[in-house]
């Protein structure tokens, strides 16, 4: 067995161990960086995961819009799907690791998914700034020949099918990181965003401003889907934490359809009876 079959292949993370313990670190280098000697204290979180996966340090550029973007993508609102499945998971009880595995679980799809957010992903790379190209791609999405976990999509990846115009608070968000994107992806989206609705009677998604925003970055459509997976968690974990401390009582469809019978509070698991609105 040679030297190389008992290492781990990468070019992101290198431990030097102690001296005295092969499995402590004595320095950590990602990307070439001494973690703990030169980037602790000198580096925002923003900029470090640039660092892991562009394996470079961004521009001053790429580190606000980068910094920006974790602002408007940290809390995906209530209404989100991902978000609801974390706070179901935390007014039920579930532990800190499954109310996230909900989260990612439900965000993962082709409906302001993760998912979606690599096929945006892909639009652009196939289109870039250029709007006959997505027309053309509107009016003839690409089909694929080979075989996938995934349904086929039912709407252009990125676009919002429940609604024809993009929310307030999306356009809020776009309108600014555009003004950082200096006639970039972002501007572009912003420019053409009415003639994209009419040609697809859709709003636009937060997963369309994810898209423009890492293909900006120079992230690909795989970096991009793990980004967005990673970034959105925040606020699904706050609100899986807050509805735990609240109760199921206090949680909307619950207080109503289940009933405690009988015993009270205390009473041994197995003699709690419970009723529901179906029996």
């Amino acid at each position: 067995m040679s030297d190389n079959d008992t290492h781990y292949q990468t070019k992101i993370w290198l431990d030097e161990p102690e001296s005295d313990n092969p499995f402590a670190a004595r320095a950590s280098y990602c990307a070439g960086y001494d973690v703990f000697g030169d980037l602790l204290g000198k580096i925002s979180w923003s900029d470090y995961l640039f660092l892991m996966f562009r394996l470079e340090r961004p521009t001053e550029k790429q580190s606000r819009l980068l910094h920006e973007l974790t602002v408007v993508l940290s809390h995906p609102g209530l209404r989100d799907h991902s978000v609801l499945a974390a706070m179901n998971a935390g007014v039920g009880g579930s532990t800190a690791a499954a109310s996230l595995m909900a989260a990612l679980g439900v965000g993962a799809g082709q409906l302001n998914g993760g998912h979606e957010v690599f096929l945006a992903m892909d639009i652009w790379q196939r289109c870039e700034m250029d709007i006959e190209a997505w027309h053309t791609e509107i009016l003839n999405p690409p089909v694929s020949e080979v075989a996938d976990i995934w349904d086929p999509l039912e709407h252009i990846a990125g676009f919002n099918p429940n609604s024809n115009v993009s929310n307030t608070t999306l356009i809020q968000a776009l309108t600014h990181l555009a003004s950082l994107s200096q006639n970039g992806p972002l501007q572009w989206l912003c420019d053409n965003r009415i003639e994209l609705e009419k040609a697809t009677q859709c709003g636009l998604s937060f997963s369309s401003i994810a898209a423009a925003a890492f293909h900006e970055l120079g992230f690909n459509s795989e970096q991009g889907e793990m980004l967005y997976l990673i970034l959105r968690l925040p606020g699904a974990g706050a609100q899986a934490l807050e509805q735990k401390q609240y109760g199921w009582r206090r949680f909307p469809f619950y207080n109503d359809g289940l009933t405690l019978l009988g015993n009270q509070p205390g009473t041994p698991v197995g003699d709690t009876n419970l009723e529901t609105e179906n029996g």
